[in-house]
């Protein structure tokens, strides 16, 4: 995983239960960031993103509601939560934010501030 100019991953966590780190790609292009979470089992009911002055906190619960006359003999997730944290740089427009949840993947755009953009100068001859 490389790191992106724009964000820092994983800032400190609060002291909270034990939460999964779902993984994250970033991806960084001139308008702004996008990041992809993968988060299974979320239902949208069950998402929760927060934005404070520069930190983005995504939570997710998993929906796996066992039905009542069943136990499970086993099972591969301990922890029905997930939690991730980033710290966002001043280049990202927080006011400009999207995001949408499909399959299990939800997808969050940030807009970089305008002058961060890259723009083309125009040179005038004469």
């Amino acid at each position: 995983m490389t790191e992106h100019s724009a964000i820092t991953r994983d800032a400190p966590p609060e002291r909270e239960q034990p939460a999964l780190l779902p993984p994250v790609d970033v991806i960084e292009d001139s308008t702004g960031i996008t990041l992809f979470a993968d988060l299974p089992g979320v239902p949208k009911e069950r998402l929760n993103l927060h934005l404070e002055s520069d930190t983005l906190t995504i939570e997710g619960e998993m929906g796996l509601d066992m039905p009542k006359d069943m136990i499970a003999t086993h099972a591969e997730v301990g922890m029905p939560r997930y939690r991730r944290v980033f710290t966002l740089s001043k280049e990202l427009d927080t006011q400009k934010l999207s995001a949408e949840m499909k399959q299990g993947v939800l997808r969050i755009h940030i807009q970089k501030v305008e002058q961060a953009k890259p723009r083309r100068i125009q040179v005038n001859v004469g």
